[in-house]
Parts: C-alpha cells; sequence; structure tokens
C-alpha cells in the first residue's frame, strides 16, 4: 500500500486563479500528510522483533499473538499499514470502517457511518468477541480513529441496532458538541467507553489513535474504547434534557436506570488500566503543519489561528472572514500575500431540511463577507462534510456576486441547504473517501 494523493474532481474548473490553486494544494497537503500510511511509517518500526511506537518499545517475541482490533474511517488503512510493517508477527485482527481497503491478515467489515448499520453492529460484535478471547500472552493493537462511535456500536443489554439508530438521527443535528454527544453514545454500547479495553484485559492493549476531535481528549476519540470514561449516566440523561431530544423509550430508560445507579458504570478514571497504553499519531496538528508549510512553498506567509476552533459553522465562518478582512485592510496580524489556517469541529444545530455539513456551511457563510483577493477552502479531512458526498467548498468573493446572490445565499443557510447553493456557484469540493480523519481543515488566503 501507498499513501495515494488526494484528487478533487473537476479541480481545473476550481483552481480558476493561483490563489484557488494554493488553497486546493494546501488542502491535499494536509490530508495527505494524515493518512496512515504516511504516520505510521513516521511513528511505528520494528526491528529485531522490537515493534517501536514513538519512542515506547513491545517486544513481539514476549507474545504468543498479535491482533488488530478497533474502527473508525482510517482503520482499514491502518490496518494494512501494520501488516505491512508487522509482516508475519501478525496473527489476525477485525476492525469495522466505511473507507475498506484489501487485506491480508485483518478482517476489515464494511459499516455506515455516520448512522450505524447492521453491518458494523456484526463487525463491533465480532470485535468485542476477538477481544475477549484475548489472553496475558496476546498484544492487541487497538485500531481507534474517527468514525469509530457510529462503526463500532454493540449495542448495551436490553437495547437494539434500530435504538441506537434513533438517538445519533436525534443527536447529530442538534447541534450538541462531540463530548456531549458521545457521552450518551458510550452509555449505550458494550465496546465505548474504555468497555473493550476491559474486555481484553489481561492482555496488553497498545493504542493507535487518530483524533478527530478538539484536544485529542483519548475518552472522546470514537467514544474512547480503550480509555477510563470521566463522564457517567447522569451526563447522558442531562445531554437529552439539554437539548429536548426524542430518543426511544428504551434508551431513555436504560440511562435514567444508570442515573439511578441501577446500571453498571463505564469504567472510571481511577479503574486499573495498566495493561493499556495509548499513542495519539495523527490530529489536527498533523494537517495543519503540512498545509502551512504548502502555503508557504506558495508564496504565502502562514498564520495558524487555533487547531481548536469549535461551535456553530456559520458564526466561525463569519470570525474567519472577519480575520480575512482585517489581513486586507490592516496587515493584522499579518502581511498579505496571507494564508490563515485552522483546525477542529464545528457543529450545525439543524432547523432546516436541506443538505450540506459544517464546513458547507462555514465557507458558504464566509462567502457574503469575503473581501476581493481572499480564497477560502474549508473540509473534513475524511472527504465528506455532514451527509453529504462533498468534503467541503472552496469559495471568493464571486461566490456571493451580487444582493440578489446574498438573499438566496441565507435562504439556503437559513434551510441547511447549503449544498444545493455551492453546487450552484460550481463551489463544492469532492473527493471521495481519502483513508484519514484528523478533523476539518480550513485554509483561508488573501492577496
Amino acid at each position: 500500500m501507498g499513501a495515494p494523493t488526494v484528487e478533487f474532481d473537476g479541480r481545473d474548473d476550481l483552481a480558476r486563479t493561483e490563489a484557488h490553486a494554493a488553497v486546493l494544494d494546501a488542502l491535499a497537503a494536509g490530508i495527505e500528510a494524515a493518512h496512515p500510511e504516511r504516520v505510521l511509517a513516521d511513528s511505528l518500526s520494528v526491528s529485531c522483533e522490537q515493534l517501536r511506537v514513538e519512542g515506547s518499545g513491545y517486544d513481539l517475541a514476549a507474545f504468543e499473538e498479535v491482533v488488530v482490533l478497533g474502527g473508525g474511517n482510517a482503520a482499514a488503512h491502518v490496518a494494512g499499514a501494520l501488516e505491512s510493517l508487522l509482516g508475519d508477527s501478525l496473527d489476525c485482527g477485525v476492525v469495522v470502517t466505511d473507507d475498506p481497503v484489501p487485506t491480508e491478515r485483518v478482517d476489515v467489515v464494511d459499516g455506515a457511518h455516520p448512522v450505524p448499520d447492521e453491518a458494523a453492529a456484526s463487525g463491533a460484535q465480532r470485535v468485542l468477541d476477538t477481544a475477549e478471547a484475548a489472553g496475558a500472552d496476546t498484544l492487541v493493537v487497538a485500531v481507534v480513529t474517527g468514525g469509530g462511535s457510529a462503526l463500532l456500536p454493540a449495542p448495551a443489554a436490553g437495547l437494539t441496532l434500530a435504538d441506537l439508530r434513533a438517538t445519533t438521527e436525534a443527536l447529530l443535528p442538534s447541534g450538541a458538541a462531540i463530548d456531549e454527544v458521545n457521552a450518551v453514545r458510550k452509555h449505550l454500547s458494550r465496546v465505548k467507553g474504555g468497555r473493550l479495553a476491559a474486555a481484553a484485559a489481561p492482555a496488553t492493549v497498545v493504542t493507535l489513535a487518530f483524533s478527530d476531535v478538539v484536544g485529542d481528549d483519548l475518552a472522546t476519540i470514537a467514544s474512547g474504547p480503550t480509555a477510563p470514561d470521566p463522564t457517567t449516566y447522569a451526563d447522558a440523561v442531562a445531554v437529552l434534557d439539554r437539548y429536548d431530544l426524542d430518543v426511544p423509550e428504551a434508551v431513555r430508560a436504560h440511562l435514567d436506570a444508570g442515573a439511578a445507579g441501577e446500571r453498571t458504570e463505564t469504567p472510571r478514571p481511577d479503574a486499573d488500566f495498566s495493561h493499556v497504553r495509548s499513542h495519539v499519531l495523527a490530529d489536527a496538528w498533523t494537517a495543519i503543519d503540512a498545509a502551512r508549510a504548502e502555503a508557504a512553498d506558495a508564496g504565502y506567509e502562514p498564520v495558524v489561528l487555533s487547531s481548536r476552533v469549535r461551535g456553530e459553522a456559520r458564526e466561525q465562518g463569519l470570525a474567519h472572514a472577519a480575520v480575512a478582512e482585517e489581513v486586507a485592510a490592516t496587515g493584522n496580524p499579518i502581511d498579505p500575500p496571507a494564508a490563515v489556517l485552522s483546525g477542529g469541529e464545528t457543529t450545525v444545530t439543524v432547523r432546516g431540511d436541506g443538505s450540506g455539513g459544517p464546513n458547507q456551511e462555514f465557507a458558504l457563510r464566509a462567502a457574503l463577507e469575503m473581501p476581493d483577493g481572499a480564497v477560502l477552502g474549508a473540509v473534513d479531512t475524511d472527504g465528506l462534510d455532514g451527509g453529504t458526498d462533498a468534503a467541503g467548498a472552496v469559495v471568493d468573493s464571486g461566490t456571493v456576486p451580487d444582493a440578489a446572490a446574498a438573499a438566496r445565499a441565507r435562504e439556503h443557510l437559513a434551510d441547511n441547504d447549503t449544498a444545493t447553493f455551492l453546487a450552484e456557484r460550481d463551489a463544492l469540493v469532492r473527493t471521495g473517501p481519502t483513508g484519514t480523519n484528523v478533523n476539518d481543515l480550513r485554509v483561508f488566503v488573501v492577496e
């Protein structure tokens, strides 16, 4: 396997100026830098039967069996890279993903994301069964990447996949932050919230994580299957109440019973996880650093606003447009030609019935306020923004050229129908699944 280059559908039309081309090149560099093949080549090595991960060593000869278990958007690509690296030392494994690639020793289950399906549930059960069969002489390499929350459902006792699907469909458009969403999902699953690691004990568990959450909290990435859980059933109930979510009666009863102390909590932060060691191999900075270097090579002075941008997508789009206006007008915080970069994860509180995603809302709101000579690219690094087939969008001041277009753009924003407007303006960016997921990446160049 080799790390693929990112290809943009209709690139020639998108790259209509040097600034547009620079934005696309920076986005591509960021996504490519976070691909598992490249990340593992930089972070892992095997020599004399010693697996080294970011300076930590694991004696492969000391284990009777080495297995790979996990899930997420990038899980199959990580598994393939591990097969190449470990060779005959790797015995078997199971991962669940929505971006399958051919593998020889690790079984790849093709599941659905962001709403789990039967295949994902079946795959998650296989992952759990394999973990429970592991002994003290087993090394479990746990692959934990963005998207794992949907792809490793494993409903808790008394719940069904339909219950999880309905709850997910209520949570995703609510505007809840990812840690809130995952507090609920962890308490509805037999895998999440540290339960996979607990099931694998006394095996040695080495977690290889690709972070798609702000702050790289291992308890939140993929709902933390191998990390102790600081959240509680009461926290999950509070999320349902805070956002007035309509969930199945069985889900509400399950969480209420847990909050009343009638169900066993997820493993707490003081639980014995001495058999687990975790490594975050890639995150938002992985992509931002590469994008920043690419922009600098293209002649733009780069500045990173933050890798932790969050909140409503349209509000953050307006804030980023204001920074671009300041750069163009005053040279603050940097003189043009400049590239303003950020990462993180914005959310959308869905009130309409249109099509779009957080990066598309971010881009269209910014396009309403952009100065001349500025170009913005905003994408989800996994290649799928929200429930659409687009990664995001590339916009400029001509995307919304006049007052009539601005009025239409605002109507589309109000209906959460940004994809329709952006498609009409040939502004959507499509890459297909990229093999990775380190959250959103934004590049704003100002000539």
